[in-house]
């Protein structure tokens, strides 16, 4: 019997299987992925940005428990269901943590919590204004498993919903990147002469200038913001892009398909991008993995700055940015929980990168 060829494709899918780190990195960022889609389902707090503030539980150690009373209000949230999945629902209860509480002649005694040893103020709630289902959800036992910030907000619904800015930020920076890189590697690549003497021209000016100021730069002219900040850091990384499709452009062109293909009489617009360009993807592919795992730092750098996601976004870098002063107060997990996040999803994608890199080595 003859024995099936596998193509390149197949053997690259093949040779990544059987990497470890790159199939567990490729996993965990699914798995991130998933988490910012979902992530005010998953996070105990579903209110926008997760942003319930409980100031008198501030900046409590994980594992914290308090009661809390949940007042009702009169004003009726009109949000659909999938609204209220992707963009977290518009609080109109009040979240009071108590001490202790108790009920008498239709009437809710209550302590407010109070930390250091202090004694809350005592205050009365009518119950006659509620149903006997409102009643019953009144006092509930809540706990903050990765402990409160400093505005008492829930640290872990905090860190799921930040999820969102950095995983999302490397997709919409990388295919900006790869617009504008593989559009002006291409030309440059292709046509040559003076038409690639000015695109790298442009592309040694941009990358002359460090990329962070860069960024801070695009993001001062565009404005602070959630969107501002993603174009921001795609229009820095295209550089790599294009020198990269470039060089791989020059070196393709003078294969015998293009010649071929040239002789059939095919537009330059088919050449590049039916021939050329499926044949120099590999390279392309690695840049891009990488690519992510520098826009996530970039906008954590961003947030931490001040110039990124603005609050009361929750922010991997924002978060850092609130709470590096409490690793020498005695309570460095504020900061320190994000910042580990920022640094296993960046070596995700650098494990990535690296898999894919010895999966479409042909020489190997």
């Amino acid at each position: 019997m003859i024995a099936k060829t596998q193509s390149l494709k197949q053997l690259a899918l093949q040779k990544f299987k059987h990497n470890f780190w790159g199939v567990f990195s490729f996993s965990f960022i699914i798995l991130v992925g998933l988490v910012s889609v979902f992530a005010y389902v998953l996070a105990p707090d579903h209110s926008q940005h997760a942003n319930q503030m409980h100031l008198s539980v501030h900046s409590k150690k994980p594992g914290f428990t308090v009661d809390m009373l949940t007042v009702p209000s009169q004003i009726k949230n009109t949000q659909s269901t999938l609204d209220k999945v992707f963009f977290g629902t518009i609080n109109t209860e009040t979240e009071i943590p108590i001490s202790k509480s108790e009920i008498k002649n239709n009437t809710l005694l209550y302590t407010e919590y109070a930390s250091d040893g202090l004694i809350g103020e005592e205050k009365t709630l009518d119950l006659k204004l509620f149903s006997k289902s409102q009643i019953s959800k009144l006092v509930t036992t809540k706990t903050f498993h990765l402990g409160t910030d400093k505005y008492g907000r829930d640290v872990l619904s905090r860190v799921l919903v930040g999820a969102r800015i950095s995983f999302f930020i490397g997709f919409v920076a990388v295919f900006i990147s790869l617009i504008i890189g593989l559009g002006l590697g291409s030309i440059a690549g292709y046509y040559g002469g003076k038409v690639d003497t000015i695109i790298m021209w442009v592309i040694n000016v941009t990358w002359s200038i460090p990329t962070l100021l860069l960024v801070i730069a695009i993001t001062l002219a565009l404005g602070k913001g959630f969107w501002q900040v993603f174009i921001a850091v795609g229009l820095t990384m295209w550089v790599e892009v294009a020198r990269v499709v470039r060089g791989q452009i020059i070196s393709a062109k003078e294969m015998q398909y293009v010649t071929a293909a040239r002789a059939l009489g095919y537009t330059d617009y088919r050449i590049i991008t039916k021939h050329i360009l499926p044949n120099i993807m590999a390279p392309v592919i690695v840049i891009c993995a990488a690519n992510f795992a520098s826009a996530i730092l970039i906008e954590s750098g961003l947030s931490f700055l001040g110039i990124g996601a603005q609050p009361p976004m929750a922010s991997w870098g924002a978060m850092i940015k609130d709470h590096y002063n409490y690793i020498i107060l005695g309570k460095p997990y504020l900061a320190i929980i994000p910042g580990l996040c920022i640094m296993s999803l960046v070596m995700a994608f650098m494990l990535i990168g690296n898999a894919l890199r010895d999966a479409l080595d042909v020489k190997s």
